[in-house]
């Protein structure tokens, strides 16, 4: 019974996912449908968390937008999800950035680059 649930997880694997943590900055392109139209609109912010594995692995990135902070959280196998990339890595000792809400302004992405 697990063997059939891991093949079926394998054929759902994207082939190429980038390696990213928590805390780093990713800027991720999600396929957005209106009609029979299709575009790529892009969300720019920190990983806040991952959770999952293989194919069921999920990640949140948050962003602040005018002093409110947005919150959105993707799965990485899924087709809608067009790339991640990530533009900074950044170096925290937690694997669920949860404080970041209660920060406003500047101080809500004051996270140490790594490397």
């Amino acid at each position: 019974m697990t063997n059939i649930i891991e093949q079926l997880e394998s054929e759902q694997l994207k082939k190429s996912t980038p390696s990213f943590q928590v805390g780093d900055q990713v800027r991720v392109g999600q396929t957005i449908v209106e009609g029979k139209k299709s575009r790529v609109q892009y969300f720019e912010g920190t990983v806040v968390r991952r959770t999952g594995i293989r194919s069921r692995s999920k990640f949140t990135v948050r962003k602040v937008i005018d002093s409110i902070g947005v919150e959105k959280t993707y799965l990485l196998n899924s087709p809608l999800v067009d790339s991640v990339k990530v533009t900074r890595k950044g170096k925290v000792r937690r694997a669920r950035l949860f404080y970041l809400r209660d920060r406003v302004g500047a101080k809500a992405n004051r996270i140490k680059a790594r490397g």
